[in-house]
């Protein structure tokens, strides 16, 4: 049986767009995802959410919500990733502490980077559900 990591993810939304990054290091270098990171011992998935986006982009999230949990099975680990659409404080812009690179996608652009195989899932049902997802009484 695979270890199973536990992440929690967010879905950046402002101004139209979607904020993706580009892993800098590690295995899968080079390939885009939704930024977030694992959740420690006692911490909910969403304060992980909140404290790895404070720590790989420097800003701080404030509405969140939960849009789904993804289930994938890479070679080497089972990976369950909370997935929370969320929003920054205003006039916050994401800082590149730990990515290669960093991207603000509008609807029409979101296949236009190579997603990591487990963000791919979410990102098409994203890309067909946009309007729902993103709708403004959201925020």
């Amino acid at each position: 049986m695979l270890e199973t990591k536990h992440v929690a993810a967010a879905i950046i939304y402002a101004d139209g767009k979607i904020f993706a990054a580009q892993r800098a290091a590690g295995p899968q270098k080079d390939g885009w995802e939704f930024p977030g990171g694992k959740i420690e011992p006692g911490e909910t998935s969403e304060e992980a959410c909140r404290r790895e986006i404070a720590e790989e982009l420097g800003v701080r999230l404030t509405t969140m919500w939960l849009l789904d949990t993804i289930e994938y099975d890479y070679p080497d680990f089972h990976l369950s990733m909370d997935c929370f659409v969320s929003h920054l404080d205003e006039g916050e812009k994401p800082k590149l502490l730990v990515h290669e690179a960093g991207r603000w996608l509008a609807h029409d652009e979101i296949l236009s980077v190579p997603w990591l195989e487990a963000d791919r899932t979410l990102v098409n049902a994203i890309g067909l559900a946009w309007d729902d997802i993103f709708a403004d009484e959201q925020f």
